[in-house]
């Protein structure tokens, strides 16, 4: 029956079908993942793109944004201002510390600030905001009079409600008496 039709050898071709069908049925190995490689060896995957992310400065092992409050900081050597026992007027400290805090303002001119007035424990709410309120246009007043845009400074008074120092004795009297210049936005 099977004579018209010409002779293979046998065992080729069930040989060959029978790898086929094994290769076809064999479960399929997941595929190997590779290694990443280090964050170091491409930087530019490891963080956003230089436009999406604030640049740094790089000072003493931490990094600093600029126009950042800790970038006033380390600029100006302080954020804050003392004032005397029921005074608003500035001092020759105060007055060096504000001429750096408008120099950084000039220098950083998308920067609005917030001066914040404060004042020790002693005397009575009322007054003390109104206190605070001097403290803090005594120092906007300067930084306007430095060429800073009056529009960038506002002012609040937070009276004796925010000590940045607990305590009744001068000393820590002394520190609460304050105004302080607060970075609002960059």
């Amino acid at each position: 029956m099977i004579s018209h039709l010409p002779k293979l050898p046998l065992p080729k071709l069930p040989l060959i079908a029978l790898v086929m069908l094994a290769a076809a049925c064999a479960p399929k190995k997941p595929p190997v993942a590779l290694e990443a490689p280090p964050a170091t060896a491409r930087p530019e995957m490891a963080s956003p793109p230089a436009e999406e992310r604030p640049a740094t400065v790089e000072t003493g092992g931490s990094s600093i944004v600029p126009g950042s409050q800790d970038d006033l900081r380390a600029k100006a050597g302080s954020d804050t201002v003392l004032f005397g026992y029921d005074s608003y007027e500035l001092d020759g400290v105060a007055r060096a510390t504000l001429l750096r805090h408008a120099e950084w303002l000039r220098a950083n001119p998308q920067v609005r600030v917030t001066l914040e007035g404060h004042c020790d424990e002693r005397g009575t709410r009322e007054y003390n905001l109104a206190l605070g309120d001097r403290r803090a246009n005594s120092a906007k007043n300067f930084l306007a009079g430095q060429g800073v845009d009056v529009a960038r400074l506002t002012t609040i008074s937070y009276g004796k409600e925010k000590p940045a120092v607990d305590g009744s004795d001068e000393a820590a009297h002394a520190q609460n008496r304050r105004a302080v210049t607060m970075v609002m936005n960059r």
